[in-house]
């Protein structure tokens, strides 16, 4: 019965790893269909258009003949010869002509590569090839096509990709726009085995938190050959993240300001099963690498932190909490309900290890008598807690338990005020840190608030967001996408509402910690003195809605970094308590709350530099947008800037 029983249960587990297969063969298929559907609407380039173009090149050399000279380094070892000449094609059928392709052959054991090289360069004097007479793997032999470059802007090319054939004119294009641009990247996707192009990473501006989290940035990469040479190249120990390491080491030394955003796919990754873009794993030495490379980087930026590897090409940066903990008071505003309130602070209570916090209700008018008797007891201090469940100490069998570390105020005030109600909140603490948190928040994970203040405590954070579940487990929040959202006027949409939760979503960015302009106060972090700096919320123009946006907005206004972490994770029971504005004033109140926010932030608001303007502005899905906001029939193309 044993060995049928668990023949039984083998069986079934290999049906079900079949059918999630092949479902997820389907799903793949299916973005693939979309994604050439849109190729073929708006990223097509006909024979009218590459004139066009041509033109535009031509006119990049002007009276002074100021076109840059792009010098394309491609290193390569016993490569596939198709490949190999595919590559070499992509960059010689440029529309912009100022390039050198430096190919350093890292000294290949097939015996036909070196001839093929040579039929490959033919009798274009811009390709230069370099025999080298031992292997010295990647970074040995990109520096030696370095060597040979004399493009004053450097372009890095595997040899087996491709690059799109208006990627050089709009990186050339982009530093003549940007004259103190030292870094310029773009938006990539990959070639499938049958040489289809599938899976585009459409990125965002310049993030670096999300660098240090991934190699976002990758292809296409372009780098001033004076920066280059000013950071010593690649970085011998490095194999497999190489140009990880390089990006790190590249943005400590310049300004943000001075790395572009090219919103177009100019690369196409390789996907086979040796390549990183199709097997991370089979290359497990490069995920090492990518961790060694960004410890050192927050070493050098005197940033205490331990970075792990989470997955293949995907790192967490645990940033270490000051000692002694600094004191936090986590403030939570709440009405009736007593049921939420409950499960809200049994759950902050008896789950949360950080060792130094403090709870502060404010009580916003109940009338439930369940809930006053809550409320009284809380603040009577006759609440002691236990994992799992609060109850009045006369009421508490005998065993460990401590007094609950919650105060309550009692704030009537009416109409309903969320800003109001923080602010007075935080006017009665003397914490460093605060923590705003909506009374159907609940607990999940131990190391929340930890996570957090370590990313608080940093000098140029301002707030920081948690990852919020529905109940049903799918993403309520995952950062805050400003400008985005249905309506004539969109001012702010949850990123990727709706995605399971523990699915990566676009470019696998809903797994690690990054930065937005905004997060969400139904758990928001913030040292104390940076919200007083800002002003805190905005009690007199958004008493309910946008109230954290604009909070978020006024901080980056004031020179911070919001950033989001999916690991802090909790449970939200979104706006429960409260309810939905329904009646005609509530709605009123809504429409005013958001033309005021138009108003004010009508600068920031179009455009977010954490959503690329090829993706869906109405959902903030990360869905292919119908309408790219960018094109590159048109200038400028380049996105935002930082």
């Amino acid at each position: 019965m044993t060995h049928w029983f668990a023949q039984t249960r083998l069986a079934f587990k290999q049906t079900l790893r079949s059918l999630n297969r092949a479902r997820l063969r389907r799903r793949h298929a299916a973005r693939r269909a979309d994604y050439a559907e849109w190729i073929a609407a708006h990223d097509t380039i006909d024979a009218p258009l590459r004139l066009a173009l041509a033109q535009r090149a031509a006119d990049l050399d002007g009276p002074a003949g100021s076109a840059p000279l792009i010098t394309v380094v491609m290193p390569t070892y016993n490569p596939n010869a198709a490949w190999l000449r595919a590559a070499v094609a992509s960059v010689r059928s440029q529309i912009y002509p100022h390039w050198q392709l430096s190919i350093a052959d890292d000294a290949s054991t097939h015996t036909d590569v070196a001839a093929l090289l040579l039929q490959l360069k033919g009798d274009d004097a811009r390709v230069d090839i370099l025999e080298r007479p031992r292997n010295g793997h990647i970074c040995v032999a990109t520096n030696d096509a370095l060597a040979a470059a004399r493009g004053s802007w450097v372009v890095f090319m595997d040899h087996d990709d491709g690059l799109a054939e208006h990627a050089l004119l709009l990186i050339a294009e982009a530093a003549q726009r940007h004259a103190d641009a030292q870094l310029i990247y773009s938006d990539e996707d990959m070639l499938g085995p049958d040489g289809q192009r599938e899976s585009p990473y459409f990125k965002p501006d310049w993030n670096a938190e999300l660098c240090r989290s991934q190699n976002y940035v990758c292809h296409v990469l372009a780098v001033k050959r004076a920066l280059l040479e000013r950071v010593g190249g690649l970085r011998v120990g490095y194999e497999g993240a190489q140009d990880h390491d390089l990006v790190l080491r590249c943005s400590e030394v310049i300004d943000p300001t001075q790395i572009v955003h090219i919103p177009h796919v100019l690369y196409h990754w390789r996907r086979h099963d040796g390549s990183t873009a199709g097997a991370p794993e089979s290359k497990p030495y490069a995920s090492d690498a990518g961790r060694r490379a960004v410890q050192s980087h927050c070493d050098r930026m005197h940033e205490p932190a331990l970075v792990s590897v989470m997955a293949p090409g995907r790192y967490r940066v645990a940033y270490t909490v000051p000692e002694p903990a600094p004191s936090v008071c986590i403030i939570v505003p709440t009405r009736d309900q007593a049921h939420l309130l409950t499960q809200c602070l049994d759950s902050v209570l008896a789950k949360t290890r950080y060792p130094n916090f403090d709870v502060l209700v404010i009580d916003n008018g109940s009338t439930e008598p369940q809930a006053l008797a809550y409320l009284h007891a809380l603040a009577e201090g006759s609440v002691a807690y236990t994992p799992g469940r609060w109850r009045a100490q006369a009421d508490e069998p005998p065993g460990p338990r401590r007094r609950a570390p919650v105060r309550v105020i009692v704030d009537p005030q009416q109409p309903f005020n969320y800003s109001a109600l923080n602010n007075r909140a935080v006017a009665q603490t003397h914490a460093e840190y605060l923590v705003l948190m909506n009374n159907d928040i609940e607990v999940l994970d131990g190391d929340w608030l930890g996570e957090m203040i370590g990313h608080a405590a940093r000098a140029h954070v301002g707030a920081v967001g948690a990852k919020l579940l529905y109940p049903d487990r799918t993403v309520q929040h995952a950062g805050v996408i400003v400008g985005n959202g249905r309506g004539a006027q969109p001012i702010a949409s949850p990123a990727f509402k709706g995605l399971g939760a523990h699915a990566g979503g676009h470019g696998g960015r809903a797994h690690v910690a990054q930065s937005y302009r905004a997060v969400t106060a139904a758990c928001l972090v913030i040292a104390r003195t940076k919200y007083l700096q800002v002003g805190g919320l905005d009690e007199t123009h958004l008493a309910v809605a946008y109230n954290d946006v604009d909070l978020c907005l006024k901080l980056v206004e004031a020179g911070y970094t919001n950033v989001w972490t999916p690991h802090a994770l909790l449970l939200h029971h979104e706006s429960v308590s409260r309810g939905r504005d329904a009646s005609a004033a509530q709605q009123a109140r809504f429409q005013n709350e958001a033309q005021w926010m138009w108003q004010r932030w009508s600068s920031v608001l179009p455009l977010d530099p954490a959503y690329n303007p090829n993706l869906n502005q109405a959902t903030s899905d990360f869905a292919l947008a119908d309408a790219p906001r960018v094109s590159y029939r048109e200038l400028p193309c380049a996105a935002t800037q930082p």
